[in-house]
């Protein structure tokens, strides 16, 4: 009763665009996998019994199903008042390995919960903001005619409580971005010229997501993979910082696929361990408050976004 139907993850009926059969195929596999995943934490109930039920899953989309698993233990525990006991046992457990993507899972839920049902968990300061991402995207996947076509930006985000940067916008941005591939149908003019109709203060922020998303999901091959690249101009290092977030996702889960290396030759003009280790490289030090080190500073999440970006421009790529 809780999953949502398999149909909500139809690119023609969410009205996106359709490249092509392949396509197609595969974005709509990958929503079916986060429902399948959604579905089975809902039905399992506890994180320990999960990993046999997902690991079977193609290691092309089982990111997306935890994702979805994520999502799932979240709701659950909204609704039974369980104050985010199973979602924290999945992150602490099996889901630690694909924390990028269980944060995101955890913002869908928002998306879908009354706000007095938010999850209060301690997560890491550096990654909370991912939640947000997750938040992003569901909104432009399913309020696309508002937050895609009409530009709509939130208010001041009451998430979290304490942000004193107002970093809030730019995370659920970078989630809209990812979404923008989906609705482009990975079809990387298209999701280009989605991206240059929002305000130019945003795009970077979009670029980064879609930069993620192209390295993530996949869907388009090299040629158009450096059309996008090429259309990118000014905002290239974001595309590079997101394909290589993309990349450290898929690592450090064990789901590394040939389409990645494809998009990280593009983008980043190297392998996609390379790119990962790139990540790692530049992390800020830990500590400090939830939203950063201090009040008038950025929040550790975008200095370490900004370095990795950086690091492309050193290195010439960008």
């Amino acid at each position: 009763m809780l999953t949502p139907d398999d149909s909500e993850t139809n690119l023609r009926k969410r009205g996106f665009h359709v490249k092509d059969p392949a396509t197609r195929e595969i974005l709509e596999k990958i929503g079916k996998n986060f429902l399948a995943g959604y579905g089975h934490a809902v039905e399992a109930g506890t994180a320990d019994a999960l990993p046999e039920r997902l690991d079977g899953i193609p290691v092309r989309f089982r990111g997306f199903a935890y994702e979805g698993a994520a999502m799932g233990f979240t709701m659950v525990d909204a609704l039974t008042f369980a104050r985010g006991r199973r979602v924290r046992e999945f992150l602490a457990g099996p889901g630690d390995a694909h924390v990028y993507m269980a944060l995101i899972g955890v913002g869908w839920a928002m998306a879908r919960l009354p706000r007095f049902l938010w999850p209060s968990l301690p997560l890491d300061p550096l990654l909370q903001w991912l939640v947000l991402d997750g938040y992003g995207f569901h909104q432009a996947y399913f309020r696309t005619e508002q937050y895609v076509r009409r530009h709509y930006e939130e208010p001041r985000f009451p998430w979290p409580a304490d942000d004193p940067h107002g970093y809030a916008n730019r995370a659920l941005d970078q989630g809209i971005g990812r979404a923008l591939w989906f609705v482009g149908g990975a079809d990387a003019d298209v999701v280009t010229t989605l991206i240059e109709g929002f305000p130019a203060s945003r795009q970077a922020d979009l670029y980064s997501g879609a930069g993620l998303a192209a390295t993530y999901a996949g869907g388009a091959g090299e040629d158009e993979l450096r059309g996008f690249w090429k259309r990118a101009g000014e905002y290239r290092p974001q595309v590079a910082q997101g394909s290589a977030f993309a990349a450290e996702a898929r690592r450090r889960a064990g789901l590394e696929v040939p389409h990645t290396e494809v998009a990280t030759g593009v983008f980043c003009d190297m392998s996609p361990d390379r790119a990962a280790q790139i990540c790692i490289d530049v992390l800020p030090e830990r500590g400090g408050s939830a939203t950063g080190q201090g009040r008038g500073a950025e929040p550790p999440f975008e200095e370490w976004r900004r370095r990795i970006a950086d690091e492309f421009v050193s290195l010439g790529r960008c």
